[in-house]
């Protein structure tokens, strides 16, 4: 299962990448929209401190189950829609970046590990069968080496890109 970091940075790094080399109008992908990606990158785990508090109430969570379907990405897509029809494109803006984060989130549990029962419901709520590749789940101890490569990665490209270097 990829740390919470991963989730974190690889959805920072993928809106950062698009708004560097697709968007057309940067202005809707500030950096602070880019923060609000990568937190919405760990939200689908927002089931374990649910969990904890829910149990005081003798009501049980399972992480990986709702939070970890694409349904639940929907949740923040449809307003999205909704804002981007009424021309606010601003806040339809923000409300993509979190469905992207939850369904990168999501997409990485099934393809390295994770999700309900170690796999991800894709087809929920027509099924409950889960689903997985989970390439990685031979090699013990690779979620640091990921945190590692993408955080060294993501900085060689802002340099290069921005010149990072130019703000210490």
């Amino acid at each position: 299962m990829p740390y919470a970091v991963t989730h974190v940075l690889l959805s920072i790094i993928a809106i950062d990448i698009f708004r560097d080399y697709f968007a057309k109008n940067k202005k809707y992908l500030s950096l602070h929209t880019i923060l609000i990606g990568g937190i919405a990158g760990l939200l689908p785990d927002i089931d374990v401190p649910l969990g904890w508090v829910m149990k005081y109430f003798g009501v049980e969570v399972i992480h990986g189950s709702l939070t970890h379907t694409p349904w639940f990405a929907l949740l923040f897509f449809i307003p999205g829609l909704v804002f981007l029809n009424k021309g606010k494109k601003k806040v339809a803006t923000i409300f993509f970046v979190i469905s992207f984060g939850i369904f990168l989130h999501i997409f990485l549990d099934w393809l390295l590990g994770g999700g309900m029962y170690e796999g991800v419901m894709w087809l929920f709520p027509f099924s409950m069968q889960t689903f997985k590749l989970h390439i990685m789940s031979g090699f013990n101890g690779w979620q640091a080496a990921i945190d590692a490569v993408l955080l060294l990665g993501w900085l060689w490209h802002e340099e290069v890109k921005h010149k990072i270097k130019d703000f210490i």
